[in-house]
């Protein structure tokens, strides 16, 4: 059986949050200085979950940036300019084997379409999704036996 992939739903507006969101899409406010989103993908890691498909809308430029410029802003690093343009990280984070899609699913796309439109990610496999501000404490993998068990 493959990794069980985890969909995080990251495209919505977050109104409620207007005073952040206004700036920036609501998984990408920040608490203890990284984003929610990190804090979810996380937890999902520490159980051993690290394939991720993250669905995006709502100034979800800013999502593909974060994760475009992950290396360079959380690690040291030695760059070697000129024609033999190198960069060596050398790593300073634990996120090591995390392999993240992001699919720009539409600003205004509810929830069953955003799902529709990255089905292509999935291959018809098992997946868990969760909204891009679901931070709770839970055993992810207590959750996944449980639906098994319950079919």
């Amino acid at each position: 059986m493959s990794e069980i992939k985890v969909v995080i739903l990251c495209g919505g507006m977050g109104t409620r949050l207007r005073e952040e969101t206004e700036f920036r899409p609501k998984p990408m406010v920040e608490i203890g200085g990284k984003p929610v989103l990190w804090h979810l993908m996380k937890i999902y890691a520490f159980y051993g979950f690290t394939d991720f498909i993250l669905c995006t809308g709502y100034k979800g430029e800013m999502i593909k940036e974060y994760f475009l410029n992950y290396e360079a802003m959380n690690n040291d690093f030695t760059i070697k300019l000129g024609q033999d343009n190198k960069i060596d990280f050398h790593s300073n984070h634990s996120e090591k084997g995390w392999t993240i899609t992001i699919a720009n699913t539409g600003e205004d796309t509810m929830t069953g379409a955003r799902i529709k439109r990255i089905e292509k990610y999935l291959e018809g496999e098992e997946f868990m999704l969760t909204y891009g501000d679901g931070l709770s404490d839970i055993n992810i993998k207590k959750l996944l036996d449980f639906h098994h068990r319950e079919g």
